[in-house]
């Protein structure tokens, strides 16, 4: 029965998956609008206040936003072929995994504090072991970076080398003949 399902649920799962996001990002959700026998996309720009359904085909994401003040919600499927793209605009700072607190809010107080991916310092270590261990990581690090960088010098030299020899090469054909 559960091969009966997945299999279901492959049939209608969404080739190209979204871009990730979480809740509290600020997206902008590429839907397409039926209107008669024209489609157009139109463009929904909120903030994530909820996800939910996991990664199943069930899955669906609530987005809010502020039009002539007045809020206003959307639920849109994961998997639904209505949803041309998702771009995240804004990551946001949040503690939460639901944002319903942003509806009694108004103004300014809407907003989300940004999340920056490289604000978060790392703590030095401790003890004389990790000291150690922190050491040993970097110079490992630096030993692979610095060998393929040589590697690299390395292949555009030889690649110089094969495009000179080319370019000899055909100039020795043209003179023969």
């Amino acid at each position: 029965m559960a091969n009966l399902i997945d299999a279901l649920e492959a049939e209608f799962a969404r080739e190209k998956a979204l871009p990730s996001f979480q809740v509290g990002d600020t997206v902008d959700v590429h839907v397409r609008i039926q209107e008669g026998e024209k489609s157009r996309v139109q463009i929904f720009n909120g903030t994530v206040i909820k996800i939910q359904g996991g990664d199943g085909l069930r899955a669906t994401f609530t987005v809010r936003r502020i039009v002539a003040s007045e809020g206003v919600e959307r639920t849109f499927p994961r998997h639904s072929p209505i949803v041309q793209d998702v771009q995240v605009t804004r990551k946001g700072k949040v503690r939460r995994s639901r944002l319903f607190y942003l509806r009694d809010r108004v103004g300014k107080a809407t907003k989300v504090k940004e999340r920056r991916d490289d604000a978060r310092p790392t703590a030095a270590p401790k003890g004389k072991k990790q000291r150690r261990r922190a050491r040993q990581e970097a110079k490992t690090v630096a030993a692979e970076a610095a060998a393929a960088e040589a590697a690299a010098a390395e292949a555009a030299a030889a690649e110089a080398a094969a495009e000179a020899a080319s370019t000899d090469t055909s100039e020795a054909a043209a003179a023969v003949t």
